[in-house]
């Protein structure tokens, strides 16, 4: 008896079965997902995620472009799922919302580098990473980062020097000369600022921090 028909009907019953679970299910369950919408502790109305300001939005579209997510992930894993929260990667478990504007999503390929999805909360408030970017091996010796001195220009320093040039000990552009970032460095650098990702959500609570810093 030639039961061709039966094992052919019995794959396609199986991949459609695991293309509606893991594909049609998820996709119409997350569709409609949106930003949390709260108060904050003086009042003010906190929408998030929120979208990447113009400066911001513009370094993500290099971010994009350079291939970042190939060596640095966005995706802070639950204390079950590996060292993350305990490296300080992140307060919290990365969730979907966390990716509600992210086109295309920069979930990660690999982790050659560290996690980003907070990493403008632990560069701290007004500091930009320009010297990572220019040479990371002038921040960190042995990192694998890729240098980007493409997007900083050599400039002959006449008077006082310019506000704008990036602190380099030791430069190799000599006495007369300081460096000073294109365009392009400043919006990446803004794009990193803007990665943070410490609100409370419904499903990703923040831990809670009791009298004396302890969780």
């Amino acid at each position: 008896m030639n039961h061709g028909s039966l094992v052919f009907l019995g794959i396609l019953a199986t991949l459609s079965a695991s293309w509606l679970g893991l594909v049609a299910y998820p996709a119409r369950q997350l569709a409609a997902l949106q930003p949390h919408v709260s108060t904050n502790d003086v009042g003010l109305v906190v929408r998030y995620p929120a979208r990447p300001p113009g400066e911001a939005a513009q370094g993500r579209d290099l971010y994009v472009s350079l291939g970042c997510v190939s060596c640095h992930s966005q995706q802070v894993r639950p204390e079950s799922g590996g060292s993350d929260l305990a490296r300080g990667w992140g307060r919290r478990r990365t969730v979907a919302r966390d990716y509600v504007y992210q086109v295309p999503v920069q979930l990660g390929e690999t982790r050659l580098g560290p996690d980003l999805a907070n990493y403008g909360e632990r560069l701290g408030t007004n500091s930009f990473p320009l010297v990572r970017l220019y040479n990371p091996r002038l921040v960190v010796t042995n990192s694998t980062c890729v240098a980007l001195p493409f997007f900083f220009r050599k400039h002959e320093i006449r008077g006082v020097g310019s506000s704008e040039a990036i602190p380099i000990k030791g430069s190799p552009l000599g006495a007369n000369f300081e460096l000073l970032p294109k365009a392009e460095a400043l919006q990446l650098a803004a794009y990193l600022q803007s990665l943070s990702t410490s609100v409370d959500l419904p499903e990703a609570a923040l831990p809670v921090v009791e009298e004396g810093g302890s969780k």
